[in-house]
């Protein structure tokens, strides 16, 4: 099987598109719980980051600073994320994913990489083959 040729330009929206609904698609792929998306999101930007002020969380995540009060809030009452004194300002505090958020990180991974795994082998080989080069282009498309 040969590709067609596809200038840039009509490429772009195609793979924009498949992109983001193979995301979205594998974002639902969780365990049963009542963590959103949005919670989810938070946790994974604070094990990512190790820790960071609720500012520099809402920046990440780019919502607004009272909208992250209210996710930051429901996760700490579930013990997923940690609040310390920040240690040159007084006045703000470090946030941090919990040894318990971690674990509930770890199984929304697993849950994801499962749906996923399951998905690509209903594949044949030679489509898995193309998936792997095609997933080492998006990591360099990803870190230019």
């Amino acid at each position: 099987m040969t590709a067609e040729r596809v200038p840039p330009a009509r490429l772009a929206p195609q793979l924009r598109d498949a992109i983001t609904r193979l995301n979205r698609r594998v974002r639902q792929a969780r365990p049963v719980g009542d963590l959103t998306v949005t919670q989810v999101s938070a946790l994974t930007s604070l094990r990512l980051a190790g820790a960071l002020t609720p500012r520099e969380l809402a920046d990440v995540e780019r919502v607004q600073p009272p909208t992250m009060t209210k996710i930051v809030g429901k996760l700490e009452d579930r013990g997923l994320v940690q609040r310390t004194p920040h240690p040159t300002d007084g006045r703000q505090v470090i946030l941090a994913a919990t040894e318990g958020g971690q674990a509930v990180l770890d199984q929304f991974e697993r849950a994801r990489d499962e749906w996923l795994a399951h998905r690509l082998a209903a594949l044949d080989e030679d489509e898995r083959e193309t998936l792997q080069r095609a997933a080492q282009i998006l990591q360099q498309l990803a870190r230019a």
